[in-house]
């Protein structure tokens, strides 16, 4: 059994990587064509500082700086060969890890270190369309284009390098469709029989994933994969990230009516800020017309999140937020 099922408790994870590495990178990274993921190689002792902001902040859980990672990005980008490219996924586990060491020694040293097995360390696995950096991972539309076999063996590699450096499980995460979360949720299943994951879906309003599907019926279809292969306790959880924050009750709203087992899946919601990115200017709007994203986290734990952090544009001080808010609540019950 994982630790989430151990725990029983809700979880935080870490914010928009990308969003805090630029912090330190001091280079622009929306737009970029490996996002965050060249500075695996370019600096990566910004990768580890940023993941050390989010455990300092209150993280339970960190992602690896893999969403973006490809062989046939790095070849493009970085004139890396296969291997290499394999290797800098591999160097990206090898990062987190370093990050998490860094922040136990910390805690340790002030006797403060008690959560054995946390925090958790998981290997990020973004959509296929990342890699096309044509917009289509914002609307999956690259699904009617390959088959579901070559989404599978183009998941295989990175998925393999990951989880070769031991990642506590997988962030199958800002899956704009269904057909790509049913491949990799029926590879994972039958050919990574000891690999704990998560699917966390894209969605563009209070009902539909980016690419059109109905957000309850794709999350009960990925649900009923998982109990027909007897695998639950390989679950941390079904949701949403990279979505707005304002439609993720709704969500989850109807996907609890749509589902009628008497067991259901721990939810999980990263979402963004709620800021719009305006491709044309190369930026993000309406900051100031977005609500705190603390505001949110009661009512989602009382829809049964399990998992709760940020995506674009949610800071380390956003985390903090998030997670005394948790521990408030968990006292006051």
């Amino acid at each position: 059994m994982s630790v989430l099922h151990l725990k029983g408790r809700v979880l935080v994870k870490s914010g928009g990587f990308s969003t805090q590495l630029a912090k330190h990178v001091g280079d622009k990274i929306d737009g970029d064509p490996l996002w965050g993921s060249r500075f695996d190689k370019e600096n990566p002792e910004a990768v580890v500082q940023t993941h050390l902001d989010f455990l300092e902040a209150g993280a339970d859980i960190i992602v690896t700086n893999t969403y973006q990672s490809s062989v046939e990005g790095f070849i493009k980008y970085l004139n890396l060969t296969r291997e290499e490219s394999i290797d800098l996924m591999r160097k990206s586990v090898k990062l987190a890890m370093q990050a998490k060491n860094k922040y136990i020694e910390r805690l340790k040293k002030c006797n403060q270190y008690k959560e054995a097995g946390l925090p958790l360390i998981m290997g990020s696995i973004g959509p296929y369309g990342a890699m096309l950096h044509d917009g289509s991972e914002y609307d999956g539309s690259y699904t009617e284009k390959v088959s579901k076999q070559q989404i599978q063996e183009w998941h295989r590699t990175r998925i393999d390098a990951v989880v070769t450096e031991g990642v506590n499980g997988l962030a199958v995460e800002t899956i704009p469709c269904l057909m790509e979360a049913e491949a990799i949720t029926e590879m994972l299943l039958k050919d990574y029989p000891d690999v704990k994951f998560w699917i966390s879906f894209q969605c563009k309003d209070e009902l539909h994933l980016a690419h059109g599907e109905n957000f309850a019926n794709a999350a009960k279809t990925i649900w009923e994969l998982i109990i027909e292969a007897n695998a639950i306790d390989r679950l941390y959880g079904i949701g949403v990230n990279c979505v707005n924050p304002k439609f993720v009750s709704t969500l989850f709203q109807s996907f609890h009516k749509f589902v009628h087992y008497k067991q259901t899946p721990p939810l999980i919601v990263y979402s963004n800020r709620g800021e719009i990115y305006d491709a044309i200017k190369g930026e993000w709007t309406g900051r100031d017309k977005c609500v705190p994203l603390v505001s949110y986290v009661p009512e989602w734990i009382q829809l049964n999140a399990k998992i709760i952090g940020g995506c674009c544009r949610v800071y380390p001080e956003d985390i903090l937020t998030i997670r005394k808010c948790i521990d408030n609540i968990g006292n006051n019950n």
